[in-house]
């Protein structure tokens, strides 16, 4: 599995360009006026791992086939979007379908680029999304609580349990403070997902500089930075403008540009990474002549499980995976002079994967 981060910010931050560049297409328009993204975006993108490039030379595979994530480009809110301002609220159902949100925040200054609200001040900008996300979530809160009355007073176990995580939400959000703030058990935890409140998507910061600020920020940056600390968020900086003329580049000059801007990488690596460390993420990989696979699955997962990423009859059958670490395969040579070395280790149900393994399941069918 990959994840879907939606990007998420007020109108005129950069969303659509660096949606652009994610994606290397022009399927957004990026224009200087809000509300240029009227439906959301959807672009299908590869995540970019050399260690799949290792093994793949090493195996001879003919194939490659990188694991895979989806980000969705979402219309610019503004204050009152939780009230049917701007485009409404029928943007805020793109965000509950998401796993997680980038919220690009406009950190450069630029006369000829229009601010909705007329000055730049990306703290307050992210105040005023979250504002907005947690009024929505207190809005369907209250729907909520009145339409499981009746259940609750027949003594449904599941009401009461909505209920009481509801409630918790609620005070929350009363105290100022998003849904992800609340400690939950790990008993509610699924029940709590199916809530789809939105202020309990993990939320990443993109500051989006100038091309003068891309390698060391700037003080909008610092101040984002700041604030994501004392909330226990992320940030990535990154230059959109930037992004968007690298994506137009073949590998060769991408890097070349890269180097001459200080830059070490893309900021789709950089964002895609952060990501993974958002949601508790790694990948494993499937290696042979044929080809060569990454896959994505959440950190601490089990082998059946991880095998059921593949297909489902591999985790209903599932006997042992035969395992090696990437390292240990790309220092021996491959599958071969791992076995030589002994190792290869056989697997079995309550083996947790570990980032960079080179699996191989064995399933009844």
């Amino acid at each position: 599995m990959g994840f879907k981060m939606g990007i998420v910010g007020l109108p005129n931050v950069g969303k659509s360009t660096l949606f652009n560049a994610l994606t290397k297409t022009a399927a957004a328009q990026a224009a200087n006026f809000p509300f240029c993204t009227i439906e959301p975006n959807v672009g299908d993108v590869a995540v970019p791992d050399a260690r799949l490039d290792q093994l793949a030379d090493i195996a001879g595979s003919k194939q490659i086939i990188p694991t895979r994530m989806t980000f969705v480009d979402i219309a610019g809110l503004v204050r009152g979007a939780s009230k049917g301002e701007g485009l409404g609220n029928q943007f805020l159902a793109n965000i509950r379908e998401v796993d997680a949100i980038a919220h690009v925040l406009r950190c450069f200054d630029d006369g000829d680029v229009t601010h909705v609200e007329g000055r730049v001040d990306p703290v307050a900008d992210a105040q005023t999304i979250e504002m907005e996300l947690m009024l929505a979530d207190m809005e369907s809160i209250e729907k909520r609580l009145t339409n499981i009355t009746r259940k609750l007073r027949g003594g449904d176990k599941e009401a009461a349990q909505q209920d009481r995580l509801l409630r918790a939400a609620m005070a929350a959000l009363e105290d100022g403070r998003p849904a992800r703030s609340v400690a939950v058990d790990e008993d509610d935890q699924k029940q709590w997902k199916m809530l789809q409140l939105l202020t309990t998507k993990p939320i990443l910061y993109v500051c989006n500089v100038d091309e003068g600020a891309a390698a060391t920020g700037n003080d909008y940056s610092k101040a984002v930075q700041d604030m994501a600390a004392q909330q226990g968020a992320a940030t990535v900086l990154i230059s959109a403008q930037i992004e968007e003329e690298i994506s137009q580049l073949d590998n060769e000059e991408a890097q070349m540009f890269l180097g001459e801007m200080g830059l070490e990488e893309a900021g789709l690596d950089r964002l895609i990474r952060a990501g993974y460390d958002l949601l508790q993420l790694e990948t494993y990989f499937t290696v042979g002549p044929k080809e060569a696979r990454a896959w994505t699955i959440r950190k601490g997962t089990a082998a059946p499980q991880a095998a059921g990423v593949i297909h489902g009859d591999f985790k209903r059958g599932f006997i042992r995976a035969e395992t090696i670490a990437f390292d240990d395969y790309v220092s021996l040579g491959g599958e071969g002079g791992a076995k030589e070395a002994g190792k290869m280790r056989a697997e079995g149900k309550s083996y947790i994967v570990q980032d960079g393994d080179v699996l191989h399941f064995l399933f009844n069918t």
